[in-house]
């Protein structure tokens, strides 16, 4: 056997150990005990992003005593492993407090009848509650527990009671829950894009016209003005049968009946003609020629 076939043999079994090395030191990957979560919503135009990971009950007492496994009147870190973090993209307000936009830690100290929640600057505090300084604090607020209708068995945060511009943080475990009311700023940011692209406009785009018409008639402003913004859309565009409609509910919420009904029937002539038909503006151009009528008598 030659020297070099020896010499190479060395360098290959060498570069196979090497190659080797990194897999057989890894460590071994198990799925964590309280796996990391997050959940995302836009309130509002604002974003709303929360972290967290999400402990089992494997048996245990929760909450409602001093030596549960979530201290009665103890700071806890709202979930397990990292500090549960919540971030918004605006400014929002939680409770009737501003929060500026930026991200935060949660801290909540669970009682009974009524929760302290800790919104705070430090994210790096873990299980040390304690740690943090006080002076770190963005807002802290007290919300009132409840009692769920089935055992929770995995700690959960989620968003419910969505409107346009609030959302709730809901945490439920065990048979309690609790929530907070976040609060954003909308109606600035929509004022402000129709000053922008109709107010100082000379030919606003029939689509802007129609978008603040919609926005005015949804949250009770001015129906003159959104209607007027309707009728300039709809003259630009005549075959869009959802903002005919739309002029429609105005027209019947200003008590203008037999305008109404004329925007209604256009409505419905146009949802019938698309291809293929929309079944569901028939039925609501219906819904509302008939109101129309019985409130028109």
């Amino acid at each position: 056997m030659s020297k070099h076939f020896l010499s190479f043999s060395a360098t290959l079994a060498t570069a196979v150990t090497l190659l080797a090395s990194p897999a057989a030191n890894a460590q071994i990957t198990t799925p964590q005990a309280s796996p990391k979560s997050t959940v995302m919503q836009r309130v509002g135009m604002t974003d709303v992003t929360i972290v967290y990971s999400r402990p089992g009950m494997k048996g245990r007492t929760i909450f409602g005593g001093d030596k549960t496994l979530v201290a009665n009147g103890k700071r806890w870190r709202t979930g397990a492993n990292a500090t549960t973090s919540i971030k918004f993209s605006d400014d929002v307000m939680i409770e009737g407090k501003k929060i500026p936009a930026g991200e935060y830690g949660i801290y909540t100290v669970p009682r009974p009848t009524e929760w302290t929640v800790v919104l705070n600057k430090s994210l790096k505090q873990g299980a040390d509650v304690d740690g943090f300084k006080d002076d770190q604090d963005v807002a802290r607020f007290t919300i009132k527990p409840y009692k769920l209708p089935g055992k929770v068995e995995t700690f959960t945060i989620d968003f419910t009671d969505l409107t346009p511009a609030t959302a709730n943080v809901a945490m439920e475990w065990e048979m309690t829950g609790a929530k907070f009311k976040i609060t954003a700023d909308v109606e600035s940011k929509v004022l402000a894009q129709i000053d922008e692209k109709i107010t100082k406009n000379a030919t606003p785009a029939p689509a802007d016209l129609a978008s603040a018409a919609v926005y005015y008639y949804d949250n009770n402003k001015d129906l003159k003005q959104a209607l007027a913004w309707m009728e300039k859309a709809n003259a630009a565009e005549p075959t869009k049968f959802w903002n005919l409609n739309t002029e429609a509910k105005i027209r019947l919420k200003m008590k203008d009946y037999a305008g109404a009904t004329k925007a209604a029937e256009a409505s419905k002539k146009g949802a019938l003609a698309a291809t293929p038909p929309n079944g569901e503006y028939v039925k609501m151009n219906e819904d509302l020629l008939a109101e129309a009528r019985k409130m028109g008598k």
